[in-house]
């Protein structure tokens, strides 16, 4: 006999009760973010985690806020879907300043961040870029440690790949001026 899975709605995802695992709704299904411990971040994500949070958060004082795992309501494929990114910067234009609730980002943000976790693909990782883009985001980064390198997705341009001292710098994000370096230098990754 066939088991037919209920899948979940939004509603539903939210009020499974809390653990220690990161969960994304992905196709009415409560899926782990990391498939297994190995996958599970490593000191050079956990690190460049933090370098991004710290030198966004700066650049984001009065424009909006940088925020770590935090769950994002959007849409897949005509499905409810809210992804976890690594990093997530929404304005206060899209999300005010005096919102405060404790709950998944409800509007599509200006900027995810993934970085890269032992066991995941570049290849992945550039399907969950699309989605995102197709979901609303303006920006996406793929941040690859061991390469050392941002790959910046863009709603209406081809991909960019920047290293070393190739400036962030991006219209939509006025005024930040950031590299690949200073981020994985910050991180303490970059052999000096």
């Amino acid at each position: 006999m066939t088991q037919v899975k209920k899948q979940l709605s939004v509603e539903e995802f939210f009020l499974l009760p809390e653990r220690d695992i990161i969960y994304e709704l992905i196709d009415g299904e409560a899926i782990p973010k990391f498939k297994d411990d190995a996958m599970a971040p490593k000191f050079f994500h956990s690190s460049t985690t933090g370098a991004l949070f710290i030198l966004l958060s700066v650049w984001a004082q009065g424009r909006g806020r940088v925020v770590i795992e935090w769950a994002i309501k959007l849409t897949r494929d005509k499905q409810d879907w809210v992804p976890v990114a690594d990093l997530t910067y929404v304005s206060y234009n899209r999300l005010p300043a005096d919102w405060l609730e404790d709950e998944a980002c409800p509007v599509a943000p200006e900027l995810v961040i993934e970085i890269i976790s032992p066991g995941q693909t570049f290849g992945e990782m550039t399907e969950k870029a699309i989605d995102y883009l197709k979901a609303k985001v303006e920006r996406v980064w793929i941040i690859d440690t061991k390469a050392k390198t941002i790959t910046i997705f863009y709603p209406d341009a081809l991909p960019q790949t920047k290293r070393g001292t190739d400036s962030l710098e991006d219209s939509l994000f006025e005024a930040l001026q950031i590299t690949p370096e200073q981020i994985f230098r910050q991180a303490g990754i970059l052999k000096v």
